[in-house]
């Protein structure tokens, strides 16, 4: 399977190919925003909560978390959760981690609960970066060179901003502040390695979940240190801050899947997201439309796929499992009480909604190009079909991953 980045002429390729809405309103982002919108509070947050929520935090929860700081050894006989998978795990994880436990006396987790701030101080004076269209052209091939493997722009929104942070100190909230001239976010994509997905869940998986958070730290601050040093307001953010998915899915990057997540139509929902706030003027790209919503109206793979239930197969709504799903949007919404309580169960994050999509595939390869291709046509069901008789989505042992 696909391990790496996709050449740059292949990614250029397969995003001309997709379907580039009219305008980038809600509509077309494939929004459906109703009058009771509520924007969130990352208190309510399913990780914010398993730290501050009895209903969430036990003994499971703590150890779930613990074990990213030291490996859990001969915790399970079975292979996947052994102290080597453990050890390689958190090796992938430990950039990332460094940034967020540098600053946790001064109650900060940097990439999780606050942005990234190992940043020095950038020119004084800002250099005229062109039109925006130039501009953002720029920011791309920069961001491209420091290692994103996808880069779009969108318009600053607020509706996704948190309403005020996480204090892992107190339990409470604190402010949220961003200089009130951000105008753009800038969202990177980072691919997942596909083979480490396949073995989930295990504790090996989890380290392509780590290596792209770690990889989307060192660009994120590369490219926040470039604007600055541009003369620019830039604000890197991972997990903190603001809602990735809605930014992600405004900036062109994919469309919203039945599993809560998004998918590229270069590397399927095997990525990560991050963003840069800014106020250098920028162009925005657009949404892009390639037949996920009408795949995943015929598709239940995460739906029966997922460990613990929390993906429902049926039409979007505005339901609200509990206090950590957004309130007045329509869409497809999974139940992250449970996704969590099973990640504290196995010691690990899961990912098997990601494994069995049918759109986590390999785009080098020419027939799954042409599979991407059918599934974005009438003929979809029949991409559906040639998906469901096929081997992809099973689950691969890590005998079969780790060397022998």
């Amino acid at each position: 399977m696909h391990t790496g980045r996709l050449d740059a002429r292949l990614r250029s390729r397969t995003r001309r190919r997709a379907r580039v809405a009219a305008s980038s309103s809600d509509h077309d982002a494939g929004f459906d925003i109703t009058p009771e919108f509520e924007r969130f509070s990352q208190r309510d947050d399913v990780f914010s909560r398993s730290r501050r929520d009895d209903a969430l935090r036990d003994e499971a929860a703590d150890r779930f978390y613990s074990t990213y700081r030291r490996p859990l050894a001969d915790w399970r006989a079975a292979k996947g959760y052994r102290q080597l998978d453990y050890a390689f795990r958190n090796a992938t994880w430990h950039v990332a981690d460094v940034f967020a436990e540098m600053y946790e006396d001064d109650d900060r987790r940097d990439g999780f609960l606050d942005p990234l701030s190992m940043l020095r101080e950038g020119a004084d004076e800002r250099l005229d970066c062109g039109s925006p269209s130039d501009a953002s052209t720029m920011v791309k091939h920069a961001a491209t060179a420091m290692g994103a493997d996808l880069v779009g722009i969108t318009a600053y929104d607020e509706r996704w901003t948190y309403t005020n942070r996480f204090s892992a100190a107190t339990g409470g909230v604190k402010p949220n502040p961003l200089p009130p001239e951000t105008s753009s976010v800038i969202v990177i994509g980072q691919a997942m390695d596909e083979r480490l997905i396949d073995t989930a869940p295990s504790a090996l998986s989890g380290a392509a979940t780590g290596m792209g958070y770690s990889q989307d730290a060192v660009v994120l601050l590369a490219l926040a240190q470039f604007l600055r040093n541009l003369g620019y307001t830039a604000i890197p953010s991972m997990n903190d801050t603001a809602l990735a998915i809605p930014y992600a899915i405004q900036a062109g990057l994919g469309e919203y899947g039945k599993h809560g997540l998004v998918i590229t139509p270069e590397f399927g929902t095997s990525v990560r997201f991050g963003r840069v706030f800014t106020d250098l003027p920028l162009g925005h790209d657009r949404p892009i439309r390639f037949g996920v919503e009408e795949m995943c109206q015929i598709c239940d793979a995460c739906s029966r796929g997922c460990p613990s239930k929390a993906i429902p197969n049926g039409a979007p709504t505005t339901e609200r499992f509990n206090e950590s799903n957004i309130a007045g949007i329509r869409k497809w919404t999974i139940d992250g009480e449970k996704c969590f309580g099973y990640w504290s169960k196995i010691n690990s994050d899961c990912s098997v909604c990601v494994r069995v999509c049918p759109y986590t595939r390999d785009y080098t390869l020419r027939r799954n190009r042409a599979w991407l291709r059918l599934a974005d046509s009438r003929l979809r069901k029949l991409a559906l079909r040639l998906h469901e008789r096929s081997s992809r989505g099973g689950r691969v042992q890590v005998d079969e991953w780790w060397p022998t």
